[in-house]
């Protein structure tokens, strides 16, 4: 089981994954931001009666999570003086991030109902990442968790080497942007989801490199998310 920790610094990818597979119920989980909170008057995934969801995948078998990366980040980036190289398993094609899929689960309800967050799961990156470098100093953010529940996701943090935070929050994921699923094969694909810094993330990264060009909820790209979800 993955520990989650407070701290941060950032760069990564991800975004929401809606599954059209009927299968098995998943466990509850509350969200905290916009994407999938609920309103006051309806109900939430700390009711007592949790309704099945519509489609569940008990297992993802693979896939990938791209990112393409904004223009207005890149910029960020050459502001700070930092340059960005991919880590493990990770590439760079045409300006997307590539984060191969290597686990997790999801369930998905009817977003027309009343039960929030209407997406639940986890969605693995184990053994890639990203560098940034900045003179003799390396970050590297690495095995990624994507929490469709909460829109988060989380990283581990090591700088030269050493290990400064386990699964640390560093990005927000929007999902209001979101476009249909749509099925390739074994494949369901979704894109849309905008990643944002935080402002844990950003407070960091402006500490770090003595800077205040991070902005809270800087918009680093959008997301596409193929997951294997059948073999």
């Amino acid at each position: 089981m993955r520990k989650f920790s407070t701290a941060s610094i950032s760069l990564a990818a991800a975004g929401l994954l809606v599954v059209g597979i009927a299968g098995v119920g998943a466990s509850a989980a509350n969200a905290d931001t916009a994407t999938n909170a609920a309103p006051a008057h309806v109900a939430t995934a700390t009711s007592t009666k949790i309704p099945g969801p519509l489609a569940a995948v008990p297992e993802v078998f693979g896939g990938n999570t791209a990112v393409a990366l904004d223009s207005g980040f890149t910029d960020a980036l050459t502001t700070l003086g930092l340059t960005p190289s991919t880590y493990g398993t990770a590439t760079l094609t045409d300006g997307s991030l590539h984060f191969p899929i290597t686990g997790g689960s999801v369930a998905y309800w009817d977003p027309k109902a009343k039960y929030r967050p209407y997406v639940q799961g986890i969605l693995e990156h184990d053994g890639s990442g990203l560098n940034l470098t900045a003179g003799d100093t390396t970050v590297t953010l690495s095995n990624f968790t994507v929490n469709p529940g909460n829109s988060k996701l989380y990283g581990d943090v090591s700088v030269n080497g050493q290990v400064a935070a386990t699964q640390a929050f560093i990005f927000e994921l929007h999902g209001k942007t979101l476009k249909p699923l749509s099925m390739d094969g074994n494949n369901a694909i979704l894109t849309g989801t905008t990643v944002h810094i935080s402002a844990d993330a950003a407070g960091l990264l402006n500490q770090t490199f003595k800077t205040d060009a991070v902005k809270e909820g800087l918009l680093v790209g959008v997301a596409t998310i193929t997951a294997q979800v059948a073999k």
